[in-house]
């Protein structure tokens, strides 16, 4: 007999059904998501917002083991039967239409709680209110720092004058009001070697200055600035919310080597003894290594969200591996899903079916039954929601002096 098939045996024991059970009943607190589209999703959308790179879109994206994992779990759902053809698959979406497909969807996947980041393409997605109500959850909001940046920019390049500094820290706290934390994608816009200490105020001037003039130059707002993007995450560190990192899988934009969680440890020694939570997202191919740092560091989370979902039926060995070092109570359960309800679906389903099997698994090795049951309501529910709340509001950083009225005309 194999490991493999060594492994599944043990997960089949007595104790399985029961661990299964638990966890299937279990009310998940998503705590990285985006919301769904607003509007109607064609075949081509479908597979482009399936996949996420051009290397498997189009109708080969029912070949990846994210489109097995549609065909296999969300077929049903909608009246289908299991691995049915992807173009069957996506007419039956037509035939039901977005709200009746999103409802089912969103609600089988039973979460309670979804921390929702809109800051990617949000004029596309659902609004909060009508996604708390299709999925019958909580829904709460996480500000993407960079995205916050380019708003400010953006206006800046329209109403020359001002202190930007300002306007950008009081536009943060505006939209930071009632969110549950903050979210950067440093890993895709400079990589995530990030400095032990936030970077001089009139360097972050300068920055600022220069990234407003080559957005005027070139028409483009993205921002990519080192030094701004530096000072985004230090005054949400200095904040006290959760921080989000992206780390690791993600987009053919990202430079994966400079997606390493390894490249965060000199940033996460010298904000150790800080309040701020840094929830390390995704974190694939580097999962270990992100385990390992939370092993270091008592204020490092992980979860493997993004990877259950495209690895499908060979989740099972990403949650195991998650569990190898990284402590049981900074472990997070999240989907990543963006665009797609079948995303929100499957990353629950496929972290259910995932953990079940590891917990049995070592119930099968002596650990006793109502711990496993305990750990798995620890990652799937517990740890988020003691991690960002409920709490009292956080003190937000000092706020520069506002400008004399004379020299903001």
């Amino acid at each position: 007999m194999s490991s493999l098939e060594a492994s599944g045996s043990r997960a089949r024991g007595s104790s399985f059904a029961e661990i299964r059970a638990h966890v299937d009943a279990l009310a998940l607190v998503d705590h990285h998501i985006h919301s769904v589209f607003a509007g109607a999703v064609d075949a081509d959308l479908f597979a482009s917002a399936l996949a996420e790179t051009a290397a498997v879109a189009g109708p080969r994206v029912f070949d990846s083991p994210l489109g097995m994992a549609v065909r296999q779990h969300c077929a049903p759902l909608l009246g289908l039967p299991a691995f049915c053809t992807g173009e069957d698959y996506v007419a039956q979406r037509r035939r039901l239409g977005e709200d009746a497909v999103d409802r089912t969807l969103l609600r089988a996947a039973g979460v309670e709680r979804m921390l929702v980041d809109g800051g990617y393409a949000g004029d596309r997605l659902r609004d909060d209110a009508t996604l708390a109500e299709m999925a019958d959850a909580r829904v709460e909001r996480v500000v993407r720092l960079e995205a916050v940046a380019e708003q400010v920019v953006r206006g800046a390049m329209q109403r020359p004058g001002g202190d930007l500094l300002e306007t950008l820290h009081r536009e943060l706290e505006r939209q930071s009001a009632g969110a549950v934390g903050f979210k950067s994608v440093a890993a895709y816009r400079t990589g995530l070697a990030l400095p032990p200490a936030p970077p001089p105020r009139t360097e972050v001037a300068a920055a600022a200055h220069a990234f407003v003039e080559e957005a005027r130059r070139s028409g483009r707002v993205r921002l990519a600035d080192p030094v701004l993007i530096h000072h985004l995450l230090w005054w949400a560190v200095a904040d006290g919310r959760p921080l989000q990192l992206h780390v690791g899988l993600g987009d053919p934009d990202l430079v994966l080597r400079r997606a390493n969680p390894l490249l965060l440890q000199e940033f996460l020694h010298a904000t150790a003894a800080l309040p701020t939570r840094i929830m390390l997202l995704h974190c694939y191919p580097f999962h270990r290594d992100a385990g390992s740092l939370a092993h270091m560091y008592p204020h490092v989370y992980v979860d493997v969200g993004l990877a259950i979902t495209h690895l499908g039926a060979g989740a099972t060995a990403v949650v195991r591996e998650s569990m190898e070092l990284t402590p049981f109570d900074r472990l997070l359960y999240s989907s990543d899903a963006w665009g797609l309800s079948e995303r929100v679906y499957l990353g629950a389903r496929l972290w259910r079916d995932a953990t079940a099997t590891v917990l049995a698994e070592r119930v099968a090795d002596g650990w006793p039954l109502d711990e496993a049951l305990r750990l798995g309501a620890m990652i799937g529910r517990d740890n988020a929601r003691a991690a960002y709340g409920p709490a009292s509001p956080p003190s937000l950083p000092p706020l520069p002096e506002p400008l004399p009225e004379e020299a903001r005309r």
